[in-house]
This record gives structure tokens, C-alpha cells and sequence, in this order.
């Protein structure tokens, strides 16, 4: 009698198999070739942080950390959280491993991360992350290069078609500071309309009530005052070096001068590649430069700027791959022959080819079977007539390749 209490998967979590698994690795695949081209290095960090890095580094009244982030006291009594991103641990890393060395520092990393959301299709509370950063280099290149990555990644990917790069200015601390106190005078002034959410913000972070999606909010955000009437002439220039920057690489961008940063360590450049494919969630990688990040974490001031995505919505945009085509399979039509069939299955696998064997149920039909599998050679092995080969005509490559790692001398029994 079958069990009624089988164990369900959680809410908002997935197990990732055939055409999703195949999207999913293509882009961890695309990410890896192209960090190599950059010189970025990898990095590994612990899934789970002590909960003051993400609690000072996100800033305490975001919605991550008060809502979102998913926390734990351990047997010690210490207090630690699944990381809801990868940036401030990175920053942790950064201070507590000496990596000040080596800088400026070209790092990725990529793997699960973590937060408590409403599930809905492109989010899942346990998900996949990219990420890249440069830390320590305070010059507008290092923006440039970063988005140059982000925008070849994309075409790799074969999704740049409906994906533009909305771009903006944070300005420098005078900037930002001046802008702040503008915003708070046009959001007071209108108090009595925002919304709940934008009251808080309004007291804690206004800047964030620019992002709002409530109808009450937005036309008061429409008319908020934009950052460039705020614009130091330090900050203008960055910004402009960063855009000749794109236009000489040949990267198209956008403004978007609503396109705003919260926590007051961010400077200079945020920005968001967005599609109109996948509904609400139109954001498939974003970013910015983070000056102030190390320096709330304890560390001396350190300029940083640094992207993710998230793997499971670019992969939704990537085209299906298609099965991987296994390249030989062998069908032992002959119980005796057994042994010189796994000699040759590990001949051709040392050799780089991807084998499988056909060795149970009725020898009549494993030939039968075999062809199934739709191997670009299937081979036959019988004591008497020894290896007997087949392949389509567009891969006589195989076939020959196939004969001079298992020539019939490899077999001493046949």
C-alpha cells in the first residue's frame, strides 16, 4: 500500500531538471566564459553570514532586512542569516581576508541565495545569483567595464532583443545630500496623498518612494524634483565619462533619472537592464557603485561597484537548448562480451566522449534500444562478430573518431 505522507517541497523553492536545468547551466556557462574574458576572478563565499553584515549593509529599515531576510539563532546564541545577496558578503570578505592587496579586485561569484517573497513566476524565496564586482577602483572605467560585461553576457545569452539598459546618476555625497532635502520638502508637502508605505519611507528613506508602484504615489513621484538641477560639477563629469565610456564600446543606454539607489553609501551610477518580456518583473540584471559600502562595515573608505542577475529569469529569456546528444552508445548484444564493452565505454569517456551502455533486459532488442537513444555513433558488440558501428551521415566525424580510440585490438577476446 502506498504511503499518503511523502514529503512536499517547500513553497517557493524548485527543483531545477531537463529543459529548465539545460537554460539554467547555460547561462552559469556563458557567465563563466565571459568573466575569463574580463580577467574576473571567482570566488566562494558561506551561504549564511552573521546577520549584522547584511543588517548594516542593506541598512535595517529596507524591506530585505525587515521583512524579507531569513534569520537564525545558532546553538551559540549567534545570530546568522541565509544570504539574501552577495555584495556585502563579498564586503565582509573583502575587510576580514585581507583582500585590500590585491585591489582593485575583479571578482564573481554565482550560487543559491535567499529571501522570504511572495512566490510568483520569475521568483522563487531560494533563487540563483550572478554577481560581479571591482573593488577599489574609483574611476569611471570601472563602471564602464562592468556594464560592457553585463551587455556581452546578454547578447551570449541571445536575449539582447527587447533588452535596454536604463541608466542613471546618484551623484557624489554633495550631490545626494542636496537632492535628499529637496525630495523630503516635495514629499512633505504632499503627505497627506502618499500612500502608507511612502509615509515610512518619507520618515526613513525617502529616496525610495521614486520606485513606488502605488497609484497614489505616482503622480507626486512624476513630479518630484530630478537629481541633475543637484549635480556637483565632479559628479556631472563622472557621469559623463561613464556614458562616452558606453557609446565608445558600443553599448546603447537609456536615461532613466527616476532610477534610484536608497541607502546613502551608493554614488554615481545605478543602473537596470529591463525587458518587457516577463511582465512586472522586468528587471533581468542591475547594479551600481556602492563608495560607502566597506566604510559601513567598518572598513576604510573603499570605492566599489558591482552588478547580479539572477539566474533563473535571465534563463526564462534564453531560447530552448535542446537535449545534450550523447555522442556514443554501445549496445552488448552479447552477455560474454560484456567486459570488453566496459573496457571500451572507459576508453571512449578518458577520450572525451560522452558514452552510455546498453547491457540488460532480452540481447535481441538492446540494439533496438540503444538506437533510441539517438547517439551520434551506436555501436554493437558480440563475441562472434566482434564491434559493429552505425552513425547518421553528418557525423562520419564521430564515426572516425570513435575507430581510432577502439580499434579491434583493444579487444583481445574478440
Amino acid at each position: 500500500m502506498a504511503r499518503t505522507d511523502t514529503p512536499k517541497p517547500i513553497r517557493g523553492t524548485q527543483d531545477i531538471f531537463g529543459d529548465d536545468q539545460r537554460r539554467f547551466q547555460r547561462v552559469v556557462d556563458a557567465f563563466d566564459r565571459v568573466r575569463r574574458l574580463y580577467c574576473f576572478q571567482r570566488v566562494e563565499l558561506p551561504v549564511f553570514e552573521a546577520t549584522a553584515v547584511f543588517a548594516r549593509s542593506l541598512g535595517e529599515t529596507t524591506d530585505v532586512v525587515s521583512k524579507e531576510m531569513y534569520s537564525f539563532e545558532d546553538r551559540g546564541g549567534d545570530s546568522l542569516t541565509l544570504r539574501p545577496e552577495f555584495t556585502a558578503g563579498i564586503a565582509r570578505a573583502y575587510l576580514t581576508e585581507g583582500w585590500q592587496q590585491y585591489a582593485p579586485l575583479k571578482i564573481v561569484s554565482h550560487g543559491p541565495v535567499f529571501r522570504y517573497e511572495r512566490p510568483q513566476k520569475g521568483r522563487y524565496r531560494q533563487f540563483h545569483q550572478i554577481d560581479a564586482e571591482v573593488i577599489g577602483a574609483a574611476e569611471p572605467l570601472a563602471d564602464v567595464e562592468l556594464l560592457v560585461m553585463a551587455d556581452q553576457l546578454i547578447r551570449e545569452l541571445g536575449i539582447a532583443d527587447g533588452v535596454t539598459l536604463q541608466l542613471n546618476t546618484l551623484g557624489d555625497a554633495e550631490t545626494r545630500q542636496a537632492w535628499r532635502a529637496a525630495l523630503v520638502a516635495h514629499f512633505t508637502a504632499h503627505r497627506g496623498d502618499l500612500s502608507e508605505d511612502s509615509l515610512v519611507r518619507l520618515d526613513k528613506n525617502p529616496m525610495r518612494i521614486l520606485d513606488s508602484k502605488d497609484p497614489r504615489d505616482r503622480p507626486i513621484a512624476d513630479a518630484a524634483p530630478g537629481i541633475d538641477g543637484f549635480l556637483s560639477a565632479e559628479a556631472g563629469a563622472f557621469f559623463e565619462s561613464v556614458t562616452r565610456g558606453l557609446d565608445a564600446a558600443g553599448v546603447a543606454w537609456t536615461r532613466n533619472d527616476r532610477l534610484v539607489r536608497g541607502l546613502d553609501y551608493y554614488r554615481h551610477t545605478a543602473f537596470e537592464f529591463v525587458t518587457d518580456r516577463l511582465g512586472a518583473q522586468g528587471t533581468v540584471l542591475a547594479g551600481g557603485r556602492y563608495d560607502g559600502l566597506i566604510e559601513s562595515l567598518g572598513g576604510n573608505p573603499t570605492p566599489g561597484v558591482g552588478w547580479a542577475a539572477g539566474i533563473e529569469r535571465l534563463a526564462m529569456l534564453v531560447a530552448d537548448v535542446g537535449g545534450e546528444r550523447t555522442e556514443v552508445v554501445i549496445a552488448v548484444e552479447d552477455d560474454a562480451a560484456l567486459g570488453a564493452a566496459l573496457h571500451s565505454l572507459k576508453l571512449l569517456r578518458s577520450s572525451g566522449l560522452s558514452a552510455e551502455i546498453v547491457a540488460t533486459g532480452s540481447p535481441k532488442k538492446r540494439f533496438d534500444k540503444a538506437v533510441k537513444k539517438n547517439a551520434c555513433v551506436t555501436l554493437s558488440l558480440t563475441v562472434r562478430e566482434g564491434m559493429r558501428a552505425t552513425s547518421s551521415e553528418d557525423d562520419l566525424d564521430s564515426l572516425r573518431r570513435v575507430a581510432q580510440i577502439i580499434p579491434v585490438a583493444n579487444f583481445p577476446a574478440l
